[in-house]
C-alpha cells in the first residue's frame, strides 16, 4: 500500500534538513543543489514523500537560499542554523503534529519498504531508527570491539514531537535524533534500514547512489542593463578597473555600471531575481561598496546553487571615455572573479552616436548576456 495511493499521516510532520555548507562534499555546488534531471537534490528527495500525505513537509535551507527555494515548490521553508542540531530545532519550532519524520536531503535515495518498516512501528517506541548491521570488523581506539552490538544508524527517524524538541534543546551536540532522545532516557526502536539509503556525505558517494539521473544539458541565458550617470571628483570603475576620467558614476556604491549589468544577467539566467534584491541601494552596508566583491558574492553564489558560467558578453555604450585602451583589462579582472577563461567573456564598446543622455557625455549604459549550465556532476 505504500507505492500506490498517498498514505494519510495528518499525525505526522516531515522535516528535511539541507542547510550545511558542504564542506566535506569537496565541490563548488553544495550537494543539495546538485541537479537531478531538471531539479535540485532538495526538490528531488523532497517529490520523493509526496507519496505520503503529511501533515506538512518542512524543508530547512541556508538562510542565504530560503527565497530562492521558495520560487521551485509550495513547500513550508525554514532558515537552518550553524549545525545541524540548529536547524533541526529551527524545524521544530513550527511543527504541531504528535510525530515528526526527521531525515538528511543527503539520504538522497529513499527507500519505501524502510519507510514502512519505520511507520509500522509506530507508537511502540519514542523514536523509531532504520539500522544497518556492521558485517566489517571494528576498532575503537586501537582495540577491536563486538560488531554484533554495533549498528550503523540511518535516517529518516520518527519521533515523538514534543520528547524530541525538549531532547535537542540543549548544548550537548548530538549528530542524530536517536542519539538526543537516547541521552534523556527515551525509549529507542531499531527497524531494518537499507543500503539503497547510503548517504552523500563526499563526491565519491555519487557513484553509490543510483537514484540519480545526470543533470540536464540545458543552457540558461540572462539579460542585464544598468545606467549610470557622471558624478565628478568620483573614481571612474568600470568592470573592475580604475578608468582615466576626471568623473566617476553617482551610485550607492562605486557605480560600477558594467559588473552591475553582469550581476544582473547572471542572476536572470539562475532565476535569482535581481541585483536590487541582493543588494538594495536602502541598506548603507553597501553604500560605496566594491561592486568586485558585489560579483564575487553572486558568483558564489551562482556555482554553490549547481551552476557553471559559461560565457559572458557585455556592450559598453559610451561617448565618453574611451573603452578600447581598457577591455583586455576588464576581461582578465571578470574572468579571474568568475573562475572562467577570458576567451568566454566578450567584450564589446559603442557610443552614444552623439544622441541622448550618452551622446551628451551624461553616464553610461552597458547590456550583458551570461550563459549558465547545470553543473555536471557525472564527469567526477
Amino acid at each position: 500500500m505504500y507505492f500506490g495511493a498517498k498514505i494519510k499521516l495528518k499525525d505526522i510532520t516531515l522535516i528535511l534538513l539541507g542547510a550545511g555548507n558542504s564542506t566535506r562534499f569537496g565541490l563548488p555546488t553544495k550537494k543539495q543543489w546538485l541537479y537531478i534531471d531538471d531539479m535540485p537534490l532538495w526538490l528531488f528527495v523532497a517529490n520523493q514523500y509526496k507519496c505520503y500525505d503529511f501533515d506538512q513537509i518542512i524543508i530547512v535551507g541556508g538562510i542565504d537560499e530560503i527565497e530562492y527555494m521558495k520560487k521551485f515548490a509550495p513547500y513550508t521553508y525554514v532558515a537552518g542554523g550553524n549545525s545541524r542540531q540548529e536547524s533541526l530545532q529551527n524545524g521544530l519550532n513550527i511543527v504541531n503534529t504528535p510525530w515528526v519524520l526527521v531525515s538528511d536531503i543527503a539520504r538522497c535515495c529513499i527507500d519505501h519498504e524502510t519507510i514502512k518498516n519505520i511507520l509500522d512501528a509506530k507508537d511502540e517506541a519514542d523514536c523509531i531508527v532504520p539500522t544497518l548491521d556492521v558485517v566489517d570488523t571494528l576498532y575503537l581506539q586501537g582495540k577491536p570491539i563486538d560488531r554484533e552490538n554495533a549498528k550503523l544508524i540511518q535516517t529518516p527517524q520518527l519521533s515523538r514531537t514534543n520528547l524530541l524538541k525538549e531532547a535537542v534543546s540543549t548544548k550537548n551536540i548530538y549528530t542524530d535524533d536517536s542519539s538526543a532522545m537516547k541521552d534523556k532516557g527515551h525509549e529507542i526502536l531499531f527497524v531494518k534500514g537499507s543500503d539503497k539509503i547510503h548517504k552523500l556525505t563526499t563526491k565519491n558517494d555519487l557513484n553509490k547512489l543510483t537514484c540519480l539521473k545526470p543533470p540536464k544539458p540545458y543552457t540558461f541565458t540572462g539579460f542585464g542593463l544598468d545606467t549610470h550617470a557622471f558624478e565628478e571628483n568620483k573614481t571612474m570603475v568600470l568592470g573592475g578597473v580604475d578608468i582615466k576620467s576626471p568623473f566617476g558614476f553617482k551610485a550607492h556604491s562605486d557605480g560600477d555600471v558594467a559588473i552591475h549589468a553582469i550581476i544582473d544577467a547572471l542572476l536572470g539566467a539562475a532565476g535569482m531575481g535581481d541585483i536590487g534584491e541582493l543588494f538594495p541601494d536602502t541598506d548603507m552596508a553597501y553604500h560605496n561598496a566594491n561592486s568586485k566583491e558585489l560579483l564575487i558574492s553572486v558568483a558564489d553564489k551562482i556555482y554553490g546553487c549547481g551552476f557553471c558560467i559559461t560565457h559572458i558578453d557585455i556592450t559598453i555604450v559610451a561617448q565618453t571615455p574611451k573603452i578600447a585602451p581598457y577591455k583586455e583589462s576588464i576581461r582578465d579582472v571578470l574572468a579571474k572573479i568568475l573562475k572562467i577563461a577570458p576567451y568566454h567573456i566578450n567584450i564589446k564598446a559603442t557610443t552614444g552616436e552623439n544622441l541622448g543622455f550618452i551622446g551628451r557625455k551624461e553616464g553610461v549604459s552597458v547590456h550583458a548576456v551570461a550563459n549558465l549550465t547545470y553543473f555536471d556532476w557525472t564527469r567526477l
